[in-house]
């Protein structure tokens, strides 16, 4: 199956000697049926011409970003939006500093600031630079910011040495552009629903019951979702993370808010509960500030369990129900039982006593409980990292 046929691609090319690579790449890119736009930065156009990029990818090559011949036919914001996906092949140290750092000094860095779309980066330079502790930075900033680094690999360098800083393999690239859009129909519009973050539970106007939970896998896993082309919805207990227009933002703070709100959003085709929900709220809420006393008992009642209500209501129950266990001890025992005992399709679970993956981390590490006893563990890895494979075993599962 040629998971490219049809595809539309920008590819931005930019300057080292790497850039001849770029031929290839367009050539392969039209062997799969892609149809392409390119932008050659100023530095770029210094190692392959214009002329050799139209003849391969037979369309117009783009370069100055106050063009007004280019303006009228496309601005940099409808280019930005035309691609299905962009690639940029090769990354310079320049470009990925100034893609990590908010700079738009020219139309590949505007085009890439200005997108909504996956950004692919296949940098290319010298080993020194690409172990530079600036660069380390910078490529770790990018994948915060969701852009996708493929490569660079180890490799005889244009400059004679030796070492990590050499551009991927053309056909590499490609299998990575390839594996990105396989088994996913944008014509069939999944619907989702996430839960994130904590809940508050009253105990008077001024007091609460909360957890640590910060809402940032399960905002992570909102926006993975989203990119795949799922109509989705994030339904948020109290947090301070910020989300595109594109998901449909509920924000709650109570658990039966948080119920109710999912039940108003169902049915869908898949459903993650990746909220901390609190088991117990106070049984009689005071209406007034309680004032300072040597004791203070409180009496709590269980809330209603969101995750076991959907899961066992076959008229509400989407395709695919994910469970969430945050456990400090005897992380599969007690992720085999929530699985069985809530009715799960799949439970992830990770252990919150690890500091590197705990609560407030941009960071994790999860294993996936399916109920045919199969166990996927995904190493550590950024939050964003660990939904992108999440979404992906969601989207083959689907189809």
């Amino acid at each position: 199956m040629n998971n490219l046929n049809n595809k539309k691609v920008l590819l931005i090319i930019c300057g080292g000697i790497a850039a001849y690579k770029s031929l290839e790449i367009i050539r392969l890119f039209k062997k799969n049926g892609v149809t392409i736009k390119t932008i050659l930065t100023k530095n770029g156009a210094e190692f392959v011409t214009p002329l050799s990029i139209t003849s391969l990818s037979q369309s117009k090559v783009y370069q100055d970003l106050f063009s007004l011949e280019n303006e009228a036919e496309m601005d940099h914001i409808s280019l930005s939006r035309w691609a299905d996906l962009i690639l940029i092949a090769p990354a310079t140290a320049n470009t990925i500093s100034k893609l990590a750092n908010g700079i738009s000094d020219d139309l590949a860095s505007t085009v890439a600031l200005a997108s909504n779309k996956k950004i692919f980066v296949a940098p290319a330079m010298n080993v020194r630079m690409w172990e530079h502790q600036s660069t380390k930075e910078n490529i770790a900033k990018l994948k915060t910011y969701n852009y996708k680094i493929i490569g660079p690999t180890i490799g005889d360098m244009a400059c004679g040495e030796y070492g990590e800083g050499k551009m991927l393999d053309p056909k590499e690239i490609i299998n990575h552009l390839k594996s990105y859009f396989k088994n996913f129909k944008p014509k069939n519009k999944f619907k989702a629903i996430v839960t994130a973050g904590p809940t508050n539970e009253y105990i008077d106007p001024v007091r609460f019951i909360t957890n640590k939970s910060s809402g940032k896998q399960g905002y992570e896993i909102a926006k993975s979702l989203s990119k795949k082309g799922f109509d989705t919805t994030l339904i948020s207990g109290p947090t301070n993370l910020k989300i595109k227009n594109d998901i449909n933002l509920i924000q709650v703070e109570t658990a039966e808010e948080m119920f109710q709100a999912t039940l108003k959003n169902l049915p869908v085709d898949v459903a993650i509960f990746s909220a901390a929900v609190g088991d117990y709220k106070i049984k009689k809420t005071s209406k007034i500030k309680i004032k300072k006393q040597d004791k203070l008992n409180l009496e709590l009642e269980k809330n209603v369990d969101i995750l076991n209500y959907v899961s066992n209501h076959n008229s509400l129950r989407p395709k695919l129900v994910v469970g969430f266990a945050a456990e400090t001890n005897n992380l599969e025992d007690y992720a085999n039982k929530k699985l069985i005992e809530k009715n799960c399709d799949w439970i992830i679970a990770n252990d919150v006593m690890n500091k590197k993956i705990g609560f407030n981390s941009d960071y994790n590490e999860v294993s996936i409980f399916y109920k045919n006893d199969k166990i996927d563990k995904l190493a550590y890895k950024l939050k964003s990292e660990i939904s992108d494979e999440i979404v992906e075993k969601i989207i083959n599962h689907l189809n």
